[in-house]
C-alpha cells in the first residue's frame, strides 16, 4: 500500500493550497483518511480526519479555514487551505488507516509528506 501525497509549495499569505493524497496497491477499503502536520522544530499534529461515511474533525487552529474532502471510489483525500497563515508553515503527511481484506481491520499507512511553505 502507498500513500502519494501532492499539491504542496509556496503561497503568499491570505493564499489557498489544494492538498491530495491517493492511496494505491493491493487493498480492500480505507477507513478514517486525514491530514497531519509538522513545522520546524515541533512534533507531528493532527490537521483534520474524515471517516469513509464522511464525519470529519479539525483541530482548532483550521476550523472554518480548512476543509477536507474525500472519494472513495478513488481512495483519495484532499485537503483545501484557505486563507493560510506563516504558521500554517509545515511539511503536510496524509494518513491512511486501510484494511488489507475484508477480514482485516485497518492498520495505518502514511504518505511521504509534502512542504507547504505561506510567506511573502
Amino acid at each position: 500500500v502507498q500513500l502519494q501525497a501532492s499539491g504542496g509549495g509556496l503561497v503568499q499569505p491570505g493564499g489557498s493550497l489544494r492538498l491530495s493524497c491517493a492511496a494505491s496497491g493491493r487493498f480492500f477499503a480505507t477507513n478514517v483518511m486525514g491530514w497531519y502536520r509538522q513545522a520546524p522544530g515541533k512534533q507531528r499534529e493532527l490537521v483534520a480526519t474524515i471517516a469513509r461515511g464522511g464525519n470529519t474533525n479539525y483541530a482548532d487552529a483550521v476550523k472554518g479555514r480548512f476543509t477536507i474532502s474525500r472519494d472513495n471510489a478513488k481512495n483519495t483525500v484532499y485537503l483545501q487551505m484557505s486563507s493560510l497563515k506563516p504558521e500554517d508553515t509545515a511539511v503536510y503527511y496524509c494518513n491512511a488507516e486501510v484494511r488489507l481484506s475484508v477480514f482485516e481491520s485497518g492498520k495505518p499507512y502514511w504518505g511521504q509528506g509534502t512542504l507547504v511553505t505561506v510567506s511573502s
